[in-house]
């Protein structure tokens, strides 16, 4: 795909891994929505898209909920037009208390937004894809979606779904539209910081970091590439290949 002149639709683009993607599709031409609960996080983004001289708006949008999915989506395609790309980026960590202290409504907010909010973003931008005649999706996991993370089990659970998730759609690339997720290790972003201070998450202090620029690239090369659909990028320093895909039954 031609990045250049589409409209994008990064969730949690407010800061991290999301805010180095929506600065990078916008350096490549695309116009970008940039979609945070932080309304200020996602403004400043945009700001900076902007003051780059390329296209960008925010929207305030907690993707828990399905209104406001449907909601940024229907922004995207009133200021830009349509929707091209899509990056379902937010997420979340249980935090304290962990699994299994923390309360249904605690643990049930990252599965809401790990997980049902990409599948609803998804389902509600089909048939917005289907009318430009494709497009890409790109979801968020982690390597913790593939090897499990003992301190939030909730949250490698979340993010194992969406790799499956993302398998299980390949056959859309026979529409021209392709899904495809990227598992990184640890990133240097403000929920890797919080993490720090929970007792229970808290990564090693020798813990070798990503910067959310290189995942960006990852992010990037899954939209670019038109052979990719259905495919897990794994990047982690020292690491970027693929993870191996299963045969679907017929």
């Amino acid at each position: 795909m031609d990045i250049n002149g589409k409209v994008a639709v990064v969730t949690g683009g407010g800061s991290g891994i999301g805010r180095a993607t929506a600065i990078r599709l916008a350096q490549a031409g695309a116009r970008v929505v940039v979609v945070d609960l932080d309304e200020r996080g996602a403004g400043e983004t945009a700001a900076r898209i902007a003051q780059a001289g390329a296209a960008a708006a925010a929207f305030g949008a907690d993707v828990a909920r399905p209104a406001e999915v449907a909601a940024m989506l229907d922004f995207a395609g009133g200021r830009f037009g349509g929707l091209d790309i899509l990056h379902n980026n937010a997420g979340i960590t249980t935090g304290d208390p962990g699994y299994p202290e923390a309360g249904l409504e605690q643990w049930q907010r990252v599965i809401d937004i790990n997980l049902r909010a990409v599948i609803l973003a998804t389902q509600l931008a089909l048939p917005l894809l289907r009318r430009r005649g494709g497009g890409a999706v790109v979801h968020t996991s982690s390597l913790a979606g593939l090897v499990g993370w003992a301190p939030d089990p909730i949250y490698a659970a979340t993010k194992a779904a969406v790799v499956l998730f993302t398998q299980s759609l390949a056959p859309l690339a026979a529409e021209n539209i392709r899904i495809n997720c990227i598992c990184p290790g640890g990133v240097n972003t403000p929920m890797l910081q919080r993490a720090r201070q929970s007792a229970r998450e808290k990564p090693p202090a020798e813990l070798p970091l990503l910067e959310p620029e290189e995942v960006a690239d990852g992010v990037l090369q899954l939209i670019s590439d038109d052979t990719l659909a259905g495919r897990t990028l794994v990047i982690a320093p020292g690491l970027r290949d693929f993870a191996p895909l299963p045969p679907l039954p017929s």
